[in-house]
């Protein structure tokens, strides 16, 4: 009788990966993977107890490990590992209670008081937080040098450093990282590597074939899919992912069943959905280069992104996020924003719907002016998330309301790069306007 497949199996392609890529033999024979919501596991017997500690139950690869209690593992999140290992070719897989989850505990777990770390400076705004102003604070200092220049990242290690860290596509403006370098001066130096692939996402990049040590995701965005769920993914071999494990049996950052399951079932779907978000992006992105209203556009699969030749070589989609400036003023960015029909203005990616984020009011709030333009961040600068909608749609919906920007009628203009006081209160949290230092506590997520 047809059952369970083996594990792993790397002749599949993604789309037969993501729906039965090691699938674990469940008691109930049931198609979809069951959801088990429970805290805790009874035993039957003290021999049953007895075998389960000495860790003899397990009989088969493919089996549904024994499990004792909800904090140290269970079935369905189990499951939701091993498709997400699949994914990745990894060994193992963990999921945890968020993307910022998964970051920490990878560093937690490898850098002690004394230990040095190097990270690329376009890292997610709540990673370089936690690296600039926690970690310090358990006597770990860290060093950030620019994407892709090697010369400065050669010069940043010191014998004190234990670990590179970088994103690849990043945020806002998806810069791609050259892996082959970046692994072979990390290898060079017996460094470990750890890279945020969620832009990316294993369907258009596996960082472990380049020799990435591990592998970490926000499975909020493009994992899940469905703007539903928060969850966090670790990838890599068993004996980095081991420790990791150990140690958040003792941190507690994990995911619901109720979260594994449905990221699961998004699971299913990734392939098709990514490879229609990568050819939505193309689309999207050549007609906004095109327009009259846009001044740049940046998305890695045209040739005027700084690092589209890397991409070509190192990324199998260009992905579903397009940045781009308006040519006007904040005035008429949030004009633009607000006579949109089909995006929805909100933080995230990767789902179904497609979403807008007005960069400067959305992730950068409160920040000032002048800490803005440090970092590159325009008054008209946005971030278009795509979703599964169809491209042609979203297109004429584009250019309506680059049209209605450029054909509104005006009663006065603000200069360029004045973000009031007003504008920042009416789209960011409360008590997230800065008027000299940034609060990263305050900005909203990604």
């Amino acid at each position: 009788m047809a059952g369970p497949t083996p594990t792993p199996h790397p002749a599949w392609q993604p789309e037969t990966r993501a729906i039965h890529g090691r699938r674990f033999d469940n008691p109930l024979h049931s198609v979809a993977e069951p959801l088990v919501p429970t805290a805790t596991f009874y035993f039957r017997t003290t021999e049953e107890l007895r075998a389960f500690q000495d860790k003899r139950l397990r009989q088969r690869p493919n089996d549904y490990p024994r499990h004792e209690y909800g904090r140290y593992g269970n079935p369905t999140v189990a499951a939701a590992e091993a498709r997400l290992a699949e994914l990745e070719t990894a060994d193992e897989a963990i999921l945890v209670a968020s993307g910022m989850a998964a970051v920490t505990a990878v560093l937690l777990t490898y850098l002690r008081a004394g230990d040095h770390v190097i990270f690329t400076a376009d890292v997610y705004r709540r990673t370089r937080q936690f690296f600039q102003e926690w970690l310090p604070r358990w006597g770990i200092q860290s060093t950030m040098v620019p994407p892709n220049d090697f010369t400065a990242l050669e010069r940043a290690i010191t014998p004190r450093t234990r670990l590179l860290y970088s994103e690849t596509p990043t945020n806002p403006f998806l810069r791609v990282l050259d892996l082959e370098r970046w692994v072979t001066v990390a290898k060079q130096h017996s460094l470990l590597t750890v890279l945020d692939a969620t832009f990316a996402t294993p369907i258009n990049l596996q960082p472990l074939a380049y020799g990435v040590d591990i592998v970490v995701h926000s499975a909020s965005k493009y994992l899940g899919g469905h703007h539903d769920l928060l969850a966090g993914v670790i990838a890599g071999a068993r004996e980095q992912i081991a420790p990791i494990r150990a140690f958040l049996g003792t941190l507690g950052a994990i995911p619901s069943p109720h979260v594994a399951h449905e990221l699961l079932r998004g699971l299913k779907t990734l392939p098709l959905r990514v490879r229609h978000q990568n050819q939505s992006g193309q689309i999207v992105a050549e007609f906004l280069s095109r327009h009259p209203a846009v001044a740049q556009v940046w998305y890695p699969g045209l040739p005027s992104h700084p690092d589209h030749a890397i991409a070509r070589r190192v990324l199998r989609g260009f992905g579903g996020v397009v940045t781009f400036t308006l040519r006007g003023t904040l005035d008429d960015a949030l004009a633009f924003v607000d006579a949109l029909e089909i995006p929805l203005m909100a933080p995230s990616l990767g789902g179904t719907e497609t979403l807008i984020s007005p960069v400067a009011l959305m992730s950068f709030a409160s920040y000032t002016p002048e800490e803005r333009a440090m970092l590159g961040i325009d008054d008209t600068l946005m971030r278009l998330a795509l979703g599964l909608e169809a491209p042609e749609d979203l297109i004429r919906d584009l250019d309506q309301a680059l049209t209605w920007m450029q054909r509104r009628p005006r009663s006065f203009q603000r200069p360029k790069s004045e973000i009031t006081q007003t504008h920042a209160a009416a789209y960011a949290p409360a008590g997230a306007i800065a008027t000299s230092k940034p609060d990263l506590n305050e900005a909203s997520e990604q």
